[in-house]
This record gives C-alpha cells, sequence and structure tokens, in this order.
C-alpha cells in the first residue's frame, strides 16, 4: 500500500522540478513511511513520484517508480493484486522477466502484454499510473469498486495525479477554491459523488474506471467494470448458496493473508468481523489478532463485551482501545487532515483511534467487513424502504396528479419535515431511496440554506442520484426495489463514504486495510443471490447467517445489527454537541449559506432530545472544519 502521484506537461516544455515531485511526494509520508522514490523523463515532461509502505517483498527490488526492461514504460502503484502469482507464471511464460517478487511487477509486465485491458485480469484493490514512452501516453486506473483512491486535475498544459488530494494542492499554481455543486450534494448524501470533489477544478477517477492522457493533452476515461454487468449464477437449493458462499468467502480471506508483514482483523463482535476472524483462524499458525474499539459512556452503541466473547471464542490475542468524546475534538484538525475533503461521518474517529491501534502492535495489514451489509442486504432500512413502497408509497404514487396534490397540502402541517420530503419526492416521479446516509432532501434544503445558495442548485437531484437508478432501469428494467438500492449503495455510498473513510483513516497510520467481502468473484456470486434469500421475514442478511452457521457462535448470528461504534446520535452528544455548535455558529462562511435563525433552532431541538439531528451536525462541523483547514488556509 502506498502513495502516488505525478505531472505530465503535455506542452512538453522540459520545465519538471524534481523538487515538485518531491514534495508532493512527502505530503503523503503515512501512506508509504518506509521508502520513496521520483523519476524525471528524459524530456523532463514526465514525473512520477511515490511513497511506499512495504508489504510484499521487502527488499529494495520493490522500490518505485518501476521500470521494465527497456526503460519505456514506467509504472507507479498503488493497492494488492491478489492473483499476482497467477499473472507472474503466465507471463513469465510469454517472455518477460521479473526482478522482483512484488505485485507490482506483473502489473507492469501486465501492460506490455496486454495493454490497457491489463485492468481486466487484475484480482484486487489498486490505483495506478503508467508512463508509455513510446506512445507519450498516460494511463491511470482505479480498482473495480473504488477501495484505493485517485485524483486528477488538468491545469495550463499539466495534467497531474496524486492518491490524495493534498499532494495535488501542495502545487503552488493549484487553486483552493469551493466545489460549490459538490457541496450542495454533500449536503444531502454526506460525501461528494465521483467524479466531483469539493475542490473546484480537481476529480476523482470513478470506481472501475481508467483514464488515459494522449500527448495533446486530450484524455478520456473508460469503464471497464460495473455491478450491471456482472453475469453470476448461484445454485437453487438454499443450503448449497450458503455452503458455496462460505467457501468464496474463505476463498477471499485467504488470498488477503498474502503478505510479508504482520497481519489482523477489526473486530466489533458483529457478524462480518466475526466471520472474519472463524474463516482466518484455521489458515494460521498463529492467534488471529483482532483489534476493538469503544466510546467511553456510551452504553448504547458498545459492542466490545461481544467483540471480547468473539475473541475468548476464537482464542485471538486481542487488543482494544477506548476513546472518549473530547477525541472527537482534539483530533478535528487531524481529520480534515487526512480526509482531503468531507466525509459526514464521525465513524473516522474511533476508526483513527483503531487503526492506531494496530499500527502500535506491530500490525500493518487489517481486514475489514466493508460491503458485506451492502451486498446482502444487511441494512435493516432496506426492508423498511420496500415496505413503505409497496404499502404506502406506491399506491400514493398511482392516484390521479391533483389528488397527490391535495394530498400533499393537507399533510405538510401534519406530519414532519423528513416523512413530507418522501411525499413530496414520491409525487415528482423520483425514488424513495436516496442511500443509506441521507442529510438533508431538497425540502430541508428550502429552510436550512440561504435562499441565494439554495437556488442556483435546486432540483440537480437527476444528474446524480437518478443517473445511477436509470443505468438500472436501461440495464435491468425488471430489477427488484432490493436490486436498485443495493446498485445505488455500490455506485455512491460503499466507494465514497465507507471505503473512504477506511482509507483515508487506516492509512493516516501506514495501516494498509483489506476488504475481503469486496472480491470481485464473490461480488459475482452476492449479486446472484436472490432477494428472497438475503431477507427473510424480518431477517436481515439471512443467507449471511446461514453460510456462518456452525462457525460463528449462535449469539453473534442472532445478534441484530449495529453500526459499527454506533452512529452519530451517540456520538454527537454532550461536549462534542456543544463544540459543533459553536464553531459552526461562529463561521461567518457558514452563515453566509445557511438560515442561521433555522440553525439555532436546530441546535435547541437536537440538545432538547425532540429531534435527532446528529448526522446533519457532525455533516456541518466536518464542513466548517475543512473550509478553514483546506481553503482559507
Amino acid at each position: 500500500m502506498c502513495g502516488i502521484c505525478g505531472i505530465y506537461d503535455y506542452r512538453f516544455r522540459g520545465l519538471l522540478d524534481q523538487r515538485n515531485l518531491e514534495e508532493m511526494a512527502s505530503t503523503m509520508d503515512h501512506r508509504g513511511p518506509d521508502d520513496g522514490g521520483v523519476f524525471i523523463g528524459p524530456d523532463r515532461n514526465l514525473g512520477l513520484g511515490f511513497r511506499r509502505l512495504s508489504i510484499i517483498d521487502l527488499s529494495t527490488a520493490g522500490r518505485q517508480p518501476m521500470r521494465n526492461e527497456d526503460g519505456s514504460v514506467w509504472l507507479v502503484f498503488n493497492g494488492e493484486i491478489y492473483n499476482h502469482l497467477d499473472l507472474r507464471h503466465q507471463l513469465k511464460s510469454r517472455g518477460h522477466k521479473y526482478l522482483s517478487k512484488t505485485d507490482s511487477e506483473s502489473v507492469l509486465h501486465g501492460y506490455e502484454e496486454w495493454g490497457e485491458t491489463v485492468v481486466e485480469h487484475l484480482r484486487g484493490m489498486f490505483a495506478f499510473a503508467i508512463w508509455d514512452a513510446r506512445k507519450h501516453k498516460l494511463f491511470l486506473a482505479r480498482d473495480r469498486m473504488g477501495i484505493k483512491p485517485l485524483y486528477y486535475a488538468d491545469l495550463d498544459g499539466r495534467f497531474y495525479f496524486a492518491s490524495e488530494i493534498k499532494a495535488i494542492l501542495s502545487v503552488s499554481q493549484i487553486p483552493r477554491e469551493v466545489n460549490e455543486e459538490a457541496l450542495w450534494h454533500y449536503l444531502s448524501l454526506a460525501a461528494t459523488p465521483s467524479p466531483m470533489t469539493m475542490f473546484r477544478g480537481i476529480q476523482k477517477l470513478q470506481p472501475g474506471h481508467s483514464l488515459v492522457v494522449g500527448q495533446q493533452g486530450e484524455y478520456e476515461t473508460h469503464q471497464y467494470w460495473d455491478p450491471l454487468k456482472i453475469k453470476g449464477s448461484v445454485p437453487r437449493n438454499t443450503s448449497a448458496v450458503a455452503e458455496e458462499l462460505r467457501e468464496r468467502i474463505q476463498e477471499s480471506i485467504r488470498l488477503r493473508m498474502m503478505s510479508d508483514v504482520p497481519f489482523g482483523v477489526f473486530l466489533s463482535g458483529g457478524l462480518d468481523s466475526s466471520l472474519n476472524v472463524a474463516l482466518m483462524k484455521p489458515l494460521m499458525d498463529r492467534p488471529v489478532d483482532t483489534f476493538s474499539v469503544s466510546i467511553r459512556g456510551d452504553q448504547l452503541s458498545n459492542e466490545v463485551e461481544d467483540a471480547r466473547r468473539v475473541a475468548n471464542h476464537f482464542k485471538t490475542r486481542h487488543h482494544e482501545i477506548e476513546i472518549q468524546p473530547s477525541d472527537f475534538i482534539d483530533f478535528q484538525e487531524k481529520l480534515v487532515f487526512f480526509q482531503d475533503e468531507p466525509l459526514a461521518d464521525p465513524v473516522c474517529v474511533p476508526l483513527y483511534h483503531v487503526s492506531r491501534l494496530a499500527r502500535e502492535n506491530g500490525t500493518s495489514v487489517i481486514q475489514v467487513g466493508e460491503g458485506s451489509d451492502e451486498l446482502f442486504a444487511g441494512y435493516t432500512s432496506y426492508s423498511l424502504f420496500q415496505r413503505l413502497q409497496s404499502r404506502y408509497f406506491g399506491p400514493f404514487q398511482r392516484f390521479p396528479r391533483p389528488m397527490r396534490r391535495a394530498l400533499l397540502r393537507v399533510a405538510r402541517p401534519l406530519v414532519s419535515r423528513r416523512l413530507f420530503g418522501y411525499l413530496e419526492r414520491t409525487d415528482q416521479g423520483q425514488a424513495l431511496f436516496w442511500g443509506g446516509a441521507t442529510v438533508l432532501f431538497d425540502n430541508d434544503k428550502a429552510v436550512w440554506l440561504a435562499d441565494d445558495f439554495r437556488d442556483r442548485f435546486q432540483g440537480t437531484y437527476e444528474t446524480i442520484i437518478q443517473r445511477h437508478y436509470q443505468s438500472i432501469e436501461r440495464s435491468q428494467p425488471r430489477a427488484s426495489m432490493l436490486e436498485r438500492m443495493i446498485y445505488l449503495e455500490l455506485k455512491h455510498r460503499l466507494p465514497e463514504l465507507l471505503l473512504m473513510r477506511v482509507d483515508k483513516m487506516t492509512m493516516a497510520n501506514s495501516v494498509e486495510a483489506r476488504v475481503p467481502f469486496l472480491d470481485q468473484e464473490l461480488i459475482s456470486f452476492a449479486l446472484a443471490i436472490p432477494d428472497g434469500l438475503k431477507i427473510v421475514g424480518e431477517t436481515t442478511k439471512a443467507i449471511l447467517r446461514k453460510a456462518a452457521s456452525g462457525i460463528v457462535p449462535n449469539f453473534v448470528i442472532d445478534k441484530p445489527k449495529m453500526g459499527f461504534c454506533g452512529s452519530a446520535s451517540n456520538m454527537v452528544r454532550g461536549e462534542v454537541f456543544e463544540y459543533a455548535r459553536d464553531r459552526i455558529m461562529s463561521s461567518s462562511w457558514m452563515r453566509g449559506r445557511f438560515n442561521v435563525r433555522f440553525l439555532e433552532r436546530v441546535f435547541q431541538e437536537h440538545s432538547g432530545g425532540s429531534v435527532d439531528h446528529g448526522m446533519a451536525i457532525w455533516c456541518l462541523l466536518n464542513l466548517v472544519s475543512w473550509k478553514e483547514r483546506w481553503i482559507d488556509s
């Protein structure tokens, strides 16, 4: 796991300065504390920078930027390729010569052999850039699910890219301006949707996409993978489905144990992390290292006892850390530094501390459970939205338009603003479900935001959420509501919020996070499993529970779904709430974009307990902290 960066001066002015590359790379020392390197092409129009976290082949043979035999192709690579030994065998049989034992070298020779289609041969997580000097072409690619980030900017004849936005911002010519459209969507979706970032002029390469920059500066992106294009199959028998699912998960975990350094598991005590431990244990000749975090004083969402029970059951080498509310405050400046752009999820704070715990105990590779709830329908909200759609909103949508409008007028003063937002959305023909982390609806923004800011972007829903729904409608018009919700989650919330919070907070501590539930072969199988096996009655993630039966204790299998360390509801309280209110209300920038009088009401409602605004408050705190750190300074 590493940090990569580069500059391509496609005007061929021959002015690249090595110090610029070194400075870009140095902003990401936390991603690669073990080694670094810089390459400047002979024409001084192309430069690559690198920071290394040594995981596979710890020798200097794994140093990057990495070149092919004649120096015509150069690579900087971030990630892990779990099938690299198979690729090595194929490529060596075709005459390619290896100088290291790294997986990176298989990407380099794979490009020589297959060109841009090399991405289709890679099983793993990755973000990389290849400079092809023969064709004066820069080729970038990001893994299928977006586990690893990759950002880019094009300014004044130069194309910049990096694993983190801060590396691009280290170039003095890059402006620091707020992308107001991205801000609008962040306030709804808790994260900036691809390909936008919160910085005007800086974009992120979307998951499952590659990008080519030609010698005239022209560039285009290509989507090489999408969940809609998967055609998996499953057995007809439920028991056979569960058995094959268990085998596929174990294979994925086994592949992600590929490491020349110590590895372990983040253990919450829930089904996903416990299954991770259970399937890893028989593959090891030592106890599994497990790591857990809790928040002092939080009785509602504290899972530390569950984690201890699981650790004792599997005889792991268990480590714990307890954080306190003041850690949320003290970490604010570092939080927005490592995030680069706002992520409206306070879970980032406990994630950072449990990652630090792992690193302090000598573990630099961690397996995590992200993706399981999306693929196997683990959220209770999925079944709730299905019921709401079939029982209430579906019938409401079939009423004649005049009747719907009359009902809306009657309902407005009688129901909550959130419920009215659902009714209004249904009346307009929009989808009921916008994702598992929705902060403000459009009707919320009508009262939360200042008029001039709101009026500029009102009604842009279709450009983001509806775009994904339209894609699945075109490809699979008979898809169920659950399938549509899962697809939307795979396109936005999972890659842009959940996976980024894991990447940013683990890498802040020089820890590599691996995601076995998001193996491409496992995804293909999971998406082919019928809805009726994922949600059975009131039981979420039913097929995964069945697959875990007999190898995970029943107290884990029967446990209801809980969010990691709870949610903003339990974290934004007490001194954290007071701190957030002071920071938000004292910001002149925030006061210029939000309805100050309504914000005062929001804080009163939250402190009084009448309405839970925890997520929205954290969203705004994250925003104002980010603005002060990255724009004002």
